[in-house]
């Protein structure tokens, strides 16, 4: 895709004052997550048959959400990785087109390593790997 067409892949960036800002995914950065908040917010109900909650990181010096025990084990692991600097729990909306049909989705997890990349992350069984 190239930038600035309209065919480009685009993230939406939610932010505190509930704000929404959309980039090209050629031109997101680190820094374009400054002040954001997760794009979904996390629910928990009777009979829900994930657990949803709120971990208490040291890496964020926060809580951050997660929707399954799967993505906590992710969280956790990533918590005491010394190479990450910062986690964004749900950190944007991902829209691109894949398989000439336009698709929508929303990461669990973005980590920052001490070099200021970012790495975009989902919490799945190994043998949901191959599903869309």
């Amino acid at each position: 895709m190239r930038a600035g067409s309209q065919e480009s892949a685009t993230a939406s960036i939610r932010y505190e004052d509930d704000s929404v800002r959309s980039v090209e995914f050629i031109q997101l950065r680190r820094g374009s997550f400054d002040g954001s908040v997760p794009w979904r917010r996390v629910r928990s109900a009777k009979g829900h048959k994930h657990h949803p909650g709120e971990y208490a990181s040291a890496t964020t010096r926060g809580l951050v959400v997660y929707e399954s025990r799967l993505e906590l084990a992710r969280l956790l692991l990533a918590d005491f990785d010394p190479q990450v600097v910062g986690i964004f729990a749900q950190p944007c909306r991902l829209r691109a087109r894949v398989g000439g049909r336009w698709r929508l989705h929303v990461p669990d997890f973005l980590l920052v390593p001490g070099d200021g990349n970012v790495r975009v992350v989902n919490a799945r069984f190994r043998c949901g790997r191959d599903s869309p």
